[in-house]
C-alpha cells in the first residue's frame, strides 16, 4: 500500500468527509434546488467538484438557491428537469457523465401527498425508477446514493429506533412512496448492480433544519415567517416527536458514505440511517419554544391550533448504530447547537450578510468541529 492508498484508508476510518476524495470528481445531483440539495451544492463546491444539478423548478419564494446563487457555483444547473421526464433525465446524465450520483429530488411533503398522490408516487416512484435506469446508460457512473426518508419505515409509534432491518411500510401516500422507492432501489441493486461497477445505496435521515429552509408547511420556515411579520406561530401539532438535526448533519452522511461507495464498493451498498442522538429527538412545541428562547427580538409567542389533521405519525427515532460501527458516524452538533445555528444564519440573513458566504461559514465551521471531535477520539 502506498502513501495516497495509506492515506485514503486513514480517512475513510476517521468517519470524516474528506475534502481531496471530492476535488474534481463528476457529480450529478437531483432536486439541487430544494433546502439539502442547495446546501449539499455549495458543500461539494467548496471541496472542487464538479456538479449538475437537476430539478423540476425552484420550490419556493424566496429560496436558498436564488439568495445563495448556487446555480453560479454548477457545471450545469437544470430547472425544468422533472424525473418522470426519463428522456430528458437520461439524456442530462449522459452529458454530465458523472461518476457519482445523488438522487434527492422528491415530492417531500405528508400533507402534500393527500392532495396530490398520483404526483407524489409519479415522482417519488418512477422517479427513481428512471434515476436507476438512466444510470445503466452512464458507463461513467460508479456510485448511485438515493436518499430516502426516516417516514420510509412502518410506523409502530414505537420508543426504540427504527433500524435498516426493521419492515417499510407507510400509512400516507408520501411515505408509503419513499418506502417504494426503497424497494425499487434494493430491486434494482440486485437485478442490474449486484456484479457491476456500479455500488448503489439508500440514505435515511430525520427531520433537517437549517438556514434557508423557505419550504411550505414545516416549522422552521413557518416560524421564522411568523417571526418577521411579528404574529404567532400556529402549531397544528404540539406534541408530535421528531429527530430533528441541523441539515448538515445527514449531509455528511450521505458524502461519507459516497466515499464508502466509491473505494470499498459492495460492503456499503444497503440502507442506512443518519439520525440524531436519543436526547435531540423532542417534540414540535419543545422546539418552538427552544426557538422563541433564542430569538433576540419581542416576538408573539405561539397557538396551537385546532384542524382538520391528516394522519401523521406521532412518534419517529431512528437508531444510527450501523452508520456509528461501520462508517464511524455520528452525529456532530447536538439540537441545541442546531437550533443556534439556525437562529443565528436567519438572524445574520435578515441583517443583510450575504446568504452563500453565511452557509460557507457554517459549512466551515461543522467540518472543524467534526475533526477536533476526531483528534479527540484518537487522543483517548
Amino acid at each position: 500500500m502506498n502513501l495516497y492508498e495509506s492515506r485514503e484508508a486513514c480517512m475513510r476510518k476517521s468517519g470524516i468527509v474528506n475534502r481531496n476524495f471530492w476535488f474534481g470528481k463528476r457529480i450529478f445531483l437531483t432536486g439541487h434546488t430544494g433546502f439539502k440539495g442547495g446546501w449539499l451544492s455549495l458543500w461539494l463546491h467548496s471541496m472542487g467538484a464538479h456538479i449538475t444539478g437537476y430539478s423540476v423548478d425552484i420550490p419556493s419564494t424566496p429560496s436558498l438557491f436564488d439568495l445563495g446563487n448556487i446555480g453560479d457555483v454548477l457545471v450545469e444547473s437544470i430547472t425544468d428537469g422533472n424525473v418522470t421526464d426519463f428522456e430528458k433525465l437520461k439524456q442530462s446524465m449522459q452529458k454530465a457523465n458523472p461518476e457519482i450520483i445523488i438522487h434527492m429530488a422528491a415530492q417531500p411533503l405528508v400533507r402534500r401527498s393527500y392532495e396530490s398522490p398520483v404526483d407524489t408516487y409519479a415522482t417519488n416512484v418512477m422517479g427513481t425508477v428512471n434515476v436507476m435506469e438512466a444510470a445503466r446508460s452512464c458507463p461513467s457512473v460508479r456510485v448511485i446514493l438515493n436518499v430516502t426518508t426516516d417516514k420510509c419505515y412502518e410506523n409502530r409509534e414505537w420508543q426504540w429506533g427504527y433500524r435498516e432491518i426493521d419492515a417499510l411500510g407507510g400509512y400516507d401516500p408520501y411515505s408509503s412512496s419513499k418506502a417504494c422507492s426503497e424497494l425499487v432501489t434494493s430491486a434494482y441493486r440486485s437485478s442490474f448492480f449486484q456484479s457491476s461497477k456500479i455500488k448503489v445505496a439508500t440514505a435515511r435521515a430525520g427531520n433537517v433544519i437549517g438556514g434557508g429552509d423557505w419550504a411550505e408547511d414545516r416549522l422552521i420556515p413557518d416560524l421564522i415567517k411568523s417571526l418577521r411579520n411579528e404574529v404567532q406561530i400556529q402549531i397544528r401539532n404540539p406534541e408530535a416527536i421528531r429527530p430533528w438535526q441541523h441539515v448538515l448533519e445527514p449531509l455528511s452522511g450521505y458524502l461519507l458514505l459516497c466515499q464508502n461507495l466509491y473505494l470499498e464498493g459492495n460492503d456499503f451498498a444497503q440502507a442506512w440511517n443518519f439520525g440524531p442522538r436519543d436526547n435531540d429527538i423532542r417534540s414540535v412545541e419543545w422546539v418552538v419554544k427552544q426557538m422563541l428562547s433564542k430569538w433576540p427580538y419581542e416576538h408573539p409567542g405561539y397557538q396551537v391550533v385546532n384542524q382538520d389533521l391528516k394522519h401523521e405519525a406521532n412518534m419517529l427515532k431512528l437508531d444510527h448504530s450501523k452508520a456509528l460501527n461501520e462508517l464511524n458516524w455520528s452525529p456532530k452538533w447536538g439540537l441545541d447547537k442546531a437550533l443556534d445555528a439556525t437562529v443565528q444564519w436567519f438572524i445574520d440573513y435578515l441583517r443583510g450578510r450575504d446568504v452563500k458566504e453565511l452557509c460557507e461559514q457554517q459549512i466551515a465551521q461543522y467540518e472543524a468541529d467534526c475533526l477536533d471531535d476526531y483528534k479527540i477520539s484518537v487522543l483517548i
